[in-house]
């Protein structure tokens, strides 16, 4: 949330790209934490997916905020695995460039079309 908050303020809290962001770092910081201790980054990204999805599934959201929120967290891995060999500083810049590039979506988006892009709503 700081790093979030550090770049976008509060507009991170809305469905715009500042929340792509946010889902896509949190993402990325929870597998590059558990690989620090699993030292195994296929466990590490399972793990991110699977507390991430229990997060999304506990605080209920509407049908679209949450396929973004979904997909973005997706991304957040993808992003993981194939920098978990670079600085956090140096990935925190990519997701940022990646922040810029957002696609907005809407209820007929179909988001297999953007794998690996962050999304938004707002």
């Amino acid at each position: 949330m700081a790093i979030s908050s550090k770049y976008f303020g509060k507009l991170h809290h809305k469905n715009g790209p500042a929340n792509a962001f946010r889902h896509a770092l949190w993402n990325y910081l929870i597998a590059k934490r558990c690989f620090a201790w699993s030292r195994n980054e296929e466990s590490a990204t399972q793990w991110a997916k699977r507390v991430t999805d229990w997060h999304e599934d506990s605080f209920p959201n509407k049908k679209l905020p949450k396929q973004m929120d979904l997909h973005n967290n997706e991304v957040g891995r993808f992003i993981y695995r194939q920098n978990a060999d670079k600085a956090e500083t140096e990935v925190i810049a990519k997701l940022k460039e990646m922040t810029g590039e957002s696609i907005k979506i809407n209820e007929t988006s179909k988001l297999s079309n953007y794998k690996y892009q962050m999304v938004h709503i707002l």
